[in-house]
């Protein structure tokens, strides 16, 4: 599937909730299917700066593609790292660098949360593009 197709499929799973405390618990539920970091791989390089909450993310790539792995000690935020690996996991770097993730406002999200954790999904969207960027320029 294309980042769109991802991006639409995932508006089209938070429209069915009207309530926003339904919202963050289907958040929290998706943080529980994140593709857990190793934790050999929670280390202060991999630890997203910008966060309120603790947040690592670890970035392969493998046949051309960027493969994400992540974990957080805070619930939502682990619930917000995952949709975005979700649209972005197993993507060209271009195609990353090209995604304007334009689902984090259909839905809702930065208009919904602390402005510390909206801050925090900004820099986590920022790290996924800079380990994009160090990729697309090793090809």
């Amino acid at each position: 599937m294309t980042i769109q197709e991802i991006e639409n499929t995932i508006v089209e799973e938070f429209s069915c909730y009207e309530e926003w405390l339904d919202k963050y618990a289907y958040l929290i539920d998706l943080g529980k299917e994140c593709p857990v970091i190793d934790e050999k791989d929670k280390t202060d390089s991999n630890l997203i700066k910008g966060c309120q909450s603790r947040v690592w993310l670890s970035c392969e790539h493998r046949d051309g593609r960027l493969w994400f792995k992540a974990d957080s000690d805070a619930v939502i935020t682990k619930g917000i790292i995952s949709l975005l690996i979700r649209a972005l996991d197993g993507q060209t770097p271009q195609d990353i660098l090209a995604a304007d993730l334009h689902f984090i406002d259909q839905i809702g999200l930065k208009e919904h949360l602390s402005p510390t954790r909206s801050n925090g999904l900004t820099s986590m969207v920022k790290q996924m593009k800079l380990y994009a960027l160090a990729f697309s320029q090793k090809q």
